[in-house]
């Protein structure tokens, strides 16, 4: 972290306390990202950039401002742009009813190196481009193969004028993998994404990378001969990956305390379970917690946005709903503690309650037990494109592939599937939790007006329910 920059959001502070501000905080972050495509065999760009800057929130008569700065020179730089949101906070003060509180945090200094075993390098990422590349491109059927390698260094530090003082040093090494097929007019795709915070080691350990793209391939190419399914209620088993983006959607967005409250209403919708902590909205083998502090996920970090330090956090609890995703101001309004989940995509932008990990609970169940006793069901597989309404109450989700249980066992593979459900009726219809829980990448989850994107991790084992499928060509 450049001590120079550090400095300039020091004073950044002190100018603002100085100035009347009730509360400042600033977040230095430095990163550099190297990314490469490959199509085909053939490379189609390498690219290399980097981001240096400072963001700043302060409080001023109750009332939040922000603003952000890319390579300050000088602190009057600085101090231009903290004026500037000194004044936008006493003019928008004269209207506000409501204003802002924050729940106390205690105050933390300490700097933190997060584990990479093995650096990062573009040319050890090409290499592993290549060859999955080829893996995909050799399995018959398949007329395009793209596989997109990149990682990113990352050093933030966190400052406010309450005396905290933090700094997290992370790196993210993350590959997106697509396996196109096609014959006799029919065109099927499986993707899937591999990585997570840390280095090399989380996608080349045990050829990892390699079993992903041969995977993938193999399973687009098997989908031209897979049929469309017959639309039906039915009982569904869904694998963890599938579970993940389910657990995104349904489970996760609505937990965040913002959205609950309604501040995001119009551009992003509210919560289905508003107004019902305490009360039951899924059957007793339905656990959801947010964890960042899972290691090697996207969402892994010791301390938020506004210097909270994370834990696991309870959400639902046997089918009851426990809590949300909390910052320091929804906690007040709440009554409990903030949760680690503020974060921003950069120094650019604000905070926002996002999730970290958050995840179905693991069960006690032997997916091959839970496949046993279906007569009639679906095996549900890896996520693909959500459908959701205002309040993630109706939502569908289709499914990169599934297949058909008969009497215990996997039978027919489906293609072009969909899975259609109320969100308190199809949670009250779980009955039996797996014991594979996985936790699974998210690299684009958007949130925010202006639109902010972030990365984390989401998860769960395989679960057992009642849902509508059908097929959509």
């Amino acid at each position: 972290m450049d001590s120079i920059l550090q400095d300039l959001a020091d004073k950044a502070i002190r100018h603002a306390i100085d100035s009347g501000a009730e509360y400042c905080d600033a977040r230095i972050e430095q990163q550099e990202r190297k990314s490469v495509l490959i199509e085909n065999g053939e490379v189609e760009y390498v690219r290399s950039n980097s981001s240096t800057g400072i963001g700043i929130r302060l409080v001023k008569a109750g009332t939040w401002s922000f603003c952000s700065i890319t390579n300050p020179n000088s602190f009057e730089q600085v101090k231009e742009l903290v004026n500037g949101s000194l004044r936008n906070s006493s003019h928008y003060a004269k209207n506000k009813k409501n204003k802002v509180s924050l729940y106390p945090n205690a105050i933390n200094k300490i700097k933190i190196d997060f584990p990479v075993l093995k650096k990062p390098e573009l040319e050890e990422l090409m290499k592993i481009g290549f060859e999955c590349n080829k893996i995909i491109s050799d399995t018959p059927r398949i007329i395009k193969s793209i596989v997109n390698p990149w990682y990113t260094t990352n050093s933030k530090y966190f400052v406010n004028s309450e005396g905290s003082e933090i700094v997290q040093n992370f790196t993210d090494v993350v590959v997106d993998m697509i396996a196109t097929a096609h014959e006799s007019g029919l065109t099927q795709s499986i993707n899937i994404t591999e990585g997570g915070r840390g280095g090399l080691e989380l996608i080349i350990d045990k050829n990892k990378i390699q079993q992903s793209a041969q995977e993938i391939a193999l399973k687009a190419s098997q989908l031209i001969d897979a049929k469309p399914v017959k639309e039906e209620k039915a009982t569904v088993i869904m694998n963890p990956d599938f579970v993940s983006l389910l657990t995104h959607e349904i489970l996760g967005h609505p937990s965040e305390a913002d959205r609950v409250l309604g501040k995001e209403m119009a551009w992003a919708g509210g919560a289905w379970w508003k107004g019902k902590i305490g009360k039951k909205i899924g059957s007793e083998k339905l656990n959801v917690f947010d964890d960042p502090t899972i290691k090697e996920s996207l969402g892994w970090y010791y301390f938020d946005d506004e210097g909270v330090e994370t834990k696991k956090t309870t959400l639902v609890e046997n089918g009851i709903l426990k809590n949300h995703m909390q910052n320091r101001e929804t906690a007040k309004i709440f009554n409990t503690a903030p949760t680690g989940n503020m974060r921003a995509t950069n120094y650019r932008f604000m905070p926002l309650i996002r999730m970290a990990c958050t995840c179905i609970g693991n069960g006690d169940w032997n997916v091959a037990e839970m496949i046993k006793e279906v007569k009639n069901g679906y095996l549900i597989s890896n996520m693909k494109i959500p459908s959701i309404d205002m309040k993630r109450y109706n939502w569908s989700i289709s499914c990169q592939y599934a297949q058909k249980i008969e009497n215990g066992e996997i039978t027919d593979l489906l293609r072009d599937v969909i899975v259609i459900g109320i969100a308190p009726e199809f949670f009250e219809s779980i009955d039996a939790c797996g014991n594979d829980f996985t936790v699974r990448p998210i690299t684009n989850c958007g949130k925010g007006d202006p639109m902010q994107s972030m990365i984390m991790g989401n998860g769960g084992p395989s679960i057992r329910g009642i849902a509508t499928v059908k097929s959509v060509n």
